[in-house]
Formats: structure tokens, sequence, C-alpha cells
């Protein structure tokens, strides 16, 4: 099932062209000299490169929505077996649940586990779920503070390695005894990506949601076993320019997906710590959506 959403245009005075550059930056080859060298031809001078480069950046300082503290929760950093070596991670549960609840794998971006993954692991367990945010940097010492040094290590991982580790968390939560036995995951850009990646690797992972994430080559479609729910940017062509392929694939493996696309959004519109490219109306729908279905699989 394919639906569009109309989000209100980007206010900011930030261009799709500064946007993109933003993108080959944060996700491909450009380097950061390079990126504000190309980013002040754009802009018209490097006060304003640097001005634009902070608004599409994300801000580590800002306020969580859930504070680290709230006493409506109940958080721990733990650590479990992996396919390759020990993993850690974030967990969090809502303070006094009386009984197992459905699990949830929250992956994060290519800037590792920060504060706004576990912030997005607390609204997760407030919606009624046991969230695991694992640290997938953790095979290379995990994750720094310095993020351009974060996105450096995602170049050191093996993405099969990468995905068996996501399978083992899968069955790392399903055995918890804070869970039902019923475990989903949502992810974030290279989480969504790797959420999809998961969902080829575990037959027992029941409901898959990537947010604007690169898709597994169409071939390893038939291998899904759970229901998947796709969250995509209408204006993020460099990962949309892999949607048919794959929405080809899983409609001939049969696979129960969803597709919605927020037209007028960014990539990472999701991420309310970067003010240019959040969209607060596509967010609040996709997260909804992703609530709903994952209560419907998992409960």
């Amino acid at each position: 099932m394919t639906q569009s959403l109309k989000a209100p245009a980007i206010t900011q005075e930030i261009t799709e062209e500064m946007i993109a550059l933003y993108d080959e930056y944060t996700h491909l080859s450009l380097d950061r000299r390079k990126f504000l060298d190309s980013l002040a031809k754009v802009t018209g001078s490097v006060a304003s490169a640097t001005a634009a480069a902070a608004l599409m950046s994300a801000n580590a300082q800002a306020q969580p929505v859930i504070a680290a503290d709230d006493a409506r929760v109940e958080t721990a950093e733990i650590a479990w077996g992996g396919a390759t070596g020990e993993l850690s991670g974030y967990f969090v549960r809502p303070a006094g649940a009386s009984g197992p609840l459905p699990g949830v794998i929250v992956v994060h971006e290519n800037r590792g586990l920060n504060d706004h993954i576990r912030d997005v692991a607390r609204r997760m367990a407030l919606e009624g779920f046991v969230a695991l945010a694992p640290d997938f940097l953790s095979p290379v010492g995990g994750t720094p503070a310095d993020e351009d040094v974060a996105r450096s290590l995602f170049r050191e991982l093996d993405p099969a390695e990468t995905a068996a580790n996501g399978a083992a968390t899968v069955e790392f939560l399903i055995g918890h005894e804070a869970t039902n036995g019923h475990v989903g995951a949502i992810g974030f850009c290279w989480g969504g990506g790797t959420v999809n990646a998961i969902a080829v690797a575990s037959g027992d992972l029941m409901a898959a949601v990537p947010y604007y994430g690169v898709q597994p080559p169409a071939a390893e479609a038939a291998t899904i076993k759970a229901r998947m729910m796709l969250h995509y940017a209408g204006l993020d062509s460099r990962i949309n320019a892999g949607i048919d392929d794959f929405v080809a694939a899983l409609k001939a493996a049969g696979v129960d997906y969803q597709m919605f696309v927020y037209e007028g959004a960014n990539h990472a519109f999701n991420n309310d710590t970067a003010e240019a490219r959040y969209d607060p109306e596509a967010a609040s729908l996709a997260w909804q959506r992703t609530v709903d279905f994952l209560h419907e699989t998992l409960d």
C-alpha cells in the first residue's frame, strides 16, 4: 500500500542544493573542507556556509522530548552477546510495567548511539514497549563523542556482520524476561538501512520500520518474514532511487508491507535536533503510524 502526504514547504533559508551537499558530506564521500567550500559557493560566503551547515546539522545540545531522568521510564546501559562479540546499548521500559511488553530495537543514524537516539528509545518505551537502542559501533570501540569521528568509524563496519549483530539482538530481546517474545525494529537513515538488513537476516523479526533507509538488494527481499512499514521523504532523491526495485521485490515475495512518502519533506525529517530538515507534521504522522503498526503486529 502506498500513500503520500503533502508536507509544508521548508521556510528556512536553506535550499535543496544545500541539503544535497550536506547529504553528500554526511553519507557519501565529500570531506568537510570540500563540503564547506562547495557550500560557500552556493551561499555566497564562508560565514553564510557555516551558518547554513549549523542549521542542517543535528544539535547535540538540543533538549530531549523525554528527559533521561524522567520517572516514567526505567533505563540502563546493558551488554549482550552479538554475532561477532559483545554489544552494548541503552535499555528502556515503562516504569512499573505490570507484565511483559513487546520489544522494539531502535537503530541509530550514522552518528552512532547518541543522546537523540536515547531520547527516541525513551519515547518508544512510553508508547508501551521495551526499547533497546544498540550501539552498532561496539565492534570498533563504541560511539565516540565527536560526531565526525563517529561517522568515519562506520566505514570500518562490515555490513554482513552488522546485520548478523542485529539478528543476534533480535534473539536477545525475544528471550528477555521483560518482553512478550515479539520483537520489531525501527531505524533512521543509516539505521533505516540497517533495519532493512536485519529484516533480511532475521526470520524472527516480526515488524520492521525503516525511515528513509537504503534498500537491500532486491533479490534478498524473498527472505524477509517481518511485516514492513516504509517511510520515505519526498525530496530524498538519493534514497528514493531504490524504491521501485525494492517494492517490486517485496510484492513478488508476498511480503506484507506498507509504504508512505512524505512529499515536501527532506531526508532525516524525523530528527527534531536538526532544525532545517526536521518536518514536524511528517514526523508526527509517521510516528503515530509506526506506533500503531508496532502495537498491531507485536501485542
